[in-house]
């Protein structure tokens, strides 16, 4: 496995990191799909959102989804952090298709595994400083080199 060099750190809470893994499983066998909200640089918020190709491998947001989750989370005071998606049956990195579509520097991307056990959680960023970015939940580091 290539060494990929940590260029950040994301703190997010306890509860918003279970949430991720709580719809990954319940999305399966298909891959699940949302936001991350941040406030006062901590993710404390997850907006789930559907899967429109509703498959095992790949994920798409629909815009409508997309747009009101957006307005949920400035409703609420946090702003967009990031985007998750869960690998039901791969590892916990970003594929080719996840890099050609993260296209936004500004923003993390997060992947849960389930083929891990516990399932492994990673976050990445990309652009010119790409790599994994260091995930920091509490005492529990959930990202793993």
């Amino acid at each position: 496995m290539e060494k990929v060099a940590m260029v950040a750190t994301m703190r997010i809470t306890p509860e918003a990191l279970a949430e991720i893994v709580a719809h990954a499983r319940a999305a399966l066998p298909d891959e699940a799909c949302g936001y991350l909200g941040e406030r006062d640089g901590v993710v404390g918020r997850v907006v789930r959102l559907t899967n429109a190709l509703a498959s095992p491998t790949r994920f798409a947001l629909l815009p409508e989804e997309q747009f009101a989750a957006l307005r949920a989370l400035r409703a609420e005071g946090f702003s967009l952090r990031g985007v998750y998606h869960s690998h039901p049956a791969g590892p916990a990195v970003l594929s080719a298709e996840d890099e050609r579509l993260a296209f936004d520097e500004a923003l993390s991307y997060v992947v849960v595994s389930l083929a891990a056990d516990p399932p492994l959680v990673r976050s990445f960023r990309v652009g010119p400083d790409a790599g994994e970015e260091r995930m920091v939940s509490g005492r529990l580091t959930a990202s793993r080199a």
